[in-house]
């Protein structure tokens, strides 16, 4: 076993070593989720803890690791008699990404269950990592039916195998510790809340100090075994250090006013559900502790916010994260002990008496006053337009405008690619998957996974007296078992190609147009698909964002885009077919989306409506699903881009047809060229 990089050794780092030592003096606080860019030594820090944690006793031959001292009445390998437990080191367990869902839960033996009628079950990754660490490292980029099984046994504390009538239930409590690089996409609101704290790691900007890191980092690269005995005194007098805060844990004193710190704490920054004042009362105790004292303070409680509320705050993916502290102190002050407090001061004034008007749930007013109607239908010169710039008059065509804000976000429908497709799970389009609904059953190629118990039975009942089947139970063979297929939906790529020429760069149209893009990228976040971001105006094309699971980047590039010039769809079409081209190569399994965002026109260079057609048309030839949508506006309109979607072989929508509740319906399929039938 080779030897683990010492925690002690870790340069820097604060907020990441004192989230996973509180982790380690008081389990209770429910893990952490550890965010930042690569190289920030996020997975070298988990993997030192485990030779930091207190060692566990278990019963020898027990393969779930049970305490002697309280075994699991329902543990598979029971029931235990009394015997002398073992002790060992605390495990820490590494989930894969890729891992199937066999390996994390545990796998049971079909043939043996239906021939012979016994539970033969092998334990999965929730088994080992009972009592101990179970380490997700890229935690965002986890399939979902992974995630969800992961939040089950976080919630309940167990892991529950049910299949075709055999059931298995052992404890699975654990440690969970997560690590992701942000850009590559953010993780699931559900399993974010299971997470008690977060922190948030980046590499040092000193020059010392990341000098320091990498001479240490060779010295251990150079000898392992060396360079921890260096720093064995340290990890001991760390260890020590841990034992002594669990022992003083259960006399650290919680009082009534820390308490409402804590109350008014989550209340003033609206996180949802009671987990966050539990999380935030578990870790201020754990500082307390950890600290020496036998009694939390409002400093407890202020460091205790900064780790446990910065990741329940966020309502969706393009919220920065983060806790503003001037509120929180506020909060603290005010939620405090108050003298000469004799009740009547009243700090709500009510309806009538000014301050927010009952704060926090209301609507912002529109800081711009009141909207001005729609300007008329504009060209690519901006001039042409001077009520949609009013600060910049007689602007040339190839003028740049400043980006504008985009509008509120709203439910979109769902834009869905036709057919049946084989990508990586998510929640757009129809897939075969290994969950869903069963739709048929097959010979399973490798391991069977999934049982379809009726056509294994019928496959093997013909043969029964032949095998000399005698008494009650089925004579199973190998080629009897049957594989169920499954449908289910997959994720998608979905690549939007926006124009920001200056036909679209009236202030409230592309207010409207940003917002909508928003709106998709919300969508498409939910349902899991890789997001790009081709952008055209002037006389090119550029990729703002090339395909990625991160859509708050998508957000962010949307957000900076300018407007202005001429229309050049033609190379925004043919910039998006050598995106996808590549894409093909690089995941031929994930089918595309081309969402084209305009109002269908076409200018610059010669015939620019022609070439704009032919580009469309190589789009429809490779099949790729597409929708077009409609930004024109105005009275008078040329159907543009309704000709654009034939042309793609695509459907067309308008801004308002774009959401959910627009009476056109929920539901909005997108055609394909050659739809497969």
């Amino acid at each position: 076993m080779s030897t683990p990089y010492p925690f002690t050794a870790i340069v820097g780092q604060d907020d990441l070593r004192l989230g996973l030592l509180l982790n380690a003096v008081s389990p209770a606080v429910g893990g952490v989720l550890v965010r930042g860019e690569k190289g920030t030594a996020k997975s070298t820090a988990v993997r030192a803890l485990a030779a930091l944690m207190p060692e566990v006793s278990v019963v020898p031959v027990c393969r779930f690791s049970c305490d002697p001292a309280s075994p699991d009445p329902a543990c598979p390998d029971g029931p235990h008699a009394e015997a002398a437990g073992v002790s060992r080191a605390a495990r820490t367990v590494e989930l894969p990404v890729g891992a199937s869902e066999d390996r994390l839960v545990g796998a049971l033996d079909i043939e043996r269950a239906l021939s012979e009628g016994v539970k033969a079950f092998e334990p999965g990754l929730l088994a080992d990592a009972h009592r101990g660490i179970l380490y997700v490292d890229e935690v965002n980029l986890l399939h979902d039916h992974l995630v969800d099984l992961l939040l089950d046994a976080a919630a309940m504390g167990a892991s529950y195998v049910e299949r075709e009538g055999v059931s298995v239930r052992h404890a699975a409590r654990f440690l969970l510790v997560g690590t992701m690089n942000p850009e590559e996409g953010e993780l699931r609101p559900q399993l974010l809340d299971r997470f008690g704290l977060t922190v948030e790691v980046a590499a040092s900007r000193d020059t010392d100090e990341r000098v320091e890191v990498v001479r240490r980092r060779l010295a251990y690269d150079d000898d392992p075994e060396g360079f921890a005995a260096r720093w064995a005194e340290e990890e001991t007098a760390l260890r020590e250090r841990i034992a002594a805060a669990r022992a003083l844990l259960p006399r650290v004193v919680l009082g009534d006013g820390v308490l409402r710190q804590i109350a008014a704490t989550c209340a003033a920054f609206e996180v949802d559900g009671m987990r966050a004042d539990i999380v935030m009362a578990r870790t201020a105790t754990a500082l307390a502790a950890w600290a020496g004292r036998e009694e939390v303070t409002a400093d407890d409680v202020r460091q205790a916010a900064l780790l446990a509320l910065p990741h329940r705050r966020r309502r969706n993916p393009f919220d920065a994260p983060g806790l503003d502290e001037d509120k929180l102190d506020q909060t603290l002050d005010e939620a405090g002990p108050q003298e000469n407090n004799d009740g009547d001061d009243d700090p709500d004034p009510g309806p009538d008496g000014g301050g927010d008007g009952g704060g926090g749930g209301g609507v912002p007013p529109q800081a711009d006053g009141d909207r001005t109607p729609p300007p008329a239908e504009d060209d690519d010169t901006p001039s042409q337009a001077p009520d949609s710039a009013p600060d910049a008059p007689g602007r040339s065509a190839g003028a740049e405008q400043q980006p504008v804000a985009a509008a509120e976000p709203f439910r979109t429908k769902m834009l869905s690619v036709p057919g049946l497709g084989e990508g990586a799970a998510g929640r757009r389009s129809r897939a075969r998957t290994a969950h869903g609904r069963t739709t048929g059953a097959v010979r399973p190629q490798g391991a069977l996974t999934k049982l379809h118990l009726s056509a294994t039975v019928q496959a093997a009942a013909p043969h029964q007296r032949a095998r000399g089947r005698s008494g009650r139970g089925l004579v199973v063979r190998r080629d009897d078992l049957r594989q169920a297929t499954r449908e289910g939906r997959e994720g998608n790529l979905v690549l939007f190609v926006v124009d920001a020429s200056g036909s679209m760069a009236a202030r409230q149209r592309m207010s409207a147009v940003k917002g909508a893009v928003l709106s998709l990228l919300l969508d498409a976040y939910q349902r899991r698909d890789k997001v790009g971001l081709v952008t055209f105006r002037g006389k090119e094309a550029e990729v703002a964002l090339p395909p990625t699971s991160s859509v708050d980047a998508a957000a962010a590039r949307l957000e900076s885009l300018p407007t202005g010039g001429r229309t050049p769809l033609a190379a925004g079409l043919l910039k998006a077919h050598d995106v996808l081209r590549v894409e093909r190569l690089r995941d031929p399994s994930r089918r595309p989306l081309l969402v084209v965002v305009t109002d269908g026109r076409a200018t610059g260079g010669p015939e620019p409506v022609a070439l704009a057609g032919r580009a469309a048309r190589l789009h429809q030839a490779e099949g790729t699903a597409s929708v077009v949508v409609d930004c024109e506006s105005g009275y008078v309109r040329l159907g543009l881009a309704g000709e654009l979607a034939r042309e793609l072989g695509g459907t067309a929508v308008t801004l308002d047809e774009l959401r959910a509740d627009s009476i056109a319906g929920l539901v909005k399929d997108v055609t394909a060229a050659g739809r497969a039938a």
